[in-house]
């Protein structure tokens, strides 16, 4: 295990020139009654705008914990966090609310979607908390759907749709804010093995086309279609490695 070092001030340390994401030693610590659980230990790595990036571990490994740092939905106990230069381990609640909502678009494994609501509307969400127009936001949606290949299903709410259909429903509305980051959990994980693919070769072309994208897995089949994969293990990056 590693020893875990006084880190020096937060004016002291700066973000890596140019990188989208910078993390500097980051630890994330649990109190669990007398003991303490180190989730993360001293996690150091760069992810530079245009990469794909995938992180694998086993159950416990401690990459769900680095899922929540990177997507600020938690914040590190020790280290820096910087996102675009922004110094996110140090924003308030609020602020980090706000980064969420213009730098990540989110990709679940159970999708999260309404279920009452149309995939067009699913979609419109993150640009009505943006606070956008009514007709910019519903033409933005129209066009997001239709880059994930759903232009003719805008109407169909979540089960009229098949898993896959969810899925780029999902992505799309994760894609509808223009994020910096696309960070996917497990998004193959409640599909079958064809539409696994067929939801891979889509975040290859997202890729291709510009999108930052980070995934984390549990399986390595999906990992190897990144082009990078970072792998962590008892709270400590292993390995990383560049595929291609």
């Amino acid at each position: 295990m590693a020893k875990e070092e006084f880190l020096p001030s937060t004016k002291s340390v700066i973000a890596v020139p140019n990188a989208l994401i910078s993390m500097r030693n980051i630890w994330k610590t649990y109190q669990m009654g007398i003991e303490e659980l180190h989730a993360l230990q001293g996690v150091t790595f760069e992810v530079q705008k245009g990469e794909y990036l995938a992180i694998i571990g086993p159950s416990g490994s401690g990459k769900s914990t680095l899922m929540n740092l990177i997507g600020c939905l938690d914040t590190p106990s020790k280290g820096q966090y910087w996102i675009n230069g922004n110094l996110v381990s140090a924003m308030t609640d609020d602020e980090l609310a706000q980064i969420r909502n213009k730098e990540i678009g989110f990709v679940f494994q159970t999708f999260n979607l309404l279920a009452r609501a149309t995939a067009l509307h699913n979609v419109e969400l993150p640009l009505i908390y943006a606070g956008i127009g009514s007709s910019n936001r519903q033409e933005r949606a129209k066009a997001t759907l239709a880059s994930v290949e759903l232009g003719d299903r805008i109407l169909h709410r979540p089960n009229e749709l098949s898993g896959g259909q969810r899925q780029r429903v999902a992505i799309a509305r994760a894609l509808v804010n223009n994020p910096s980051i696309l960070l996917a959990d497990e998004p193959t994980g409640a599909l079958d093995t064809k539409t696994s693919f067929e939801i891979m070769a889509l975040f290859e072309k997202l890729h291709a086309d510009g999108n930052t994208i980070i995934l984390v897995t549990h399986e390595h089949d999906i990992a190897k279609r990144a082009h990078r994969v970072i792998t962590i293990r008892d709270g400590e990056i292993e390995k990383d490695e560049r595929i291609r």
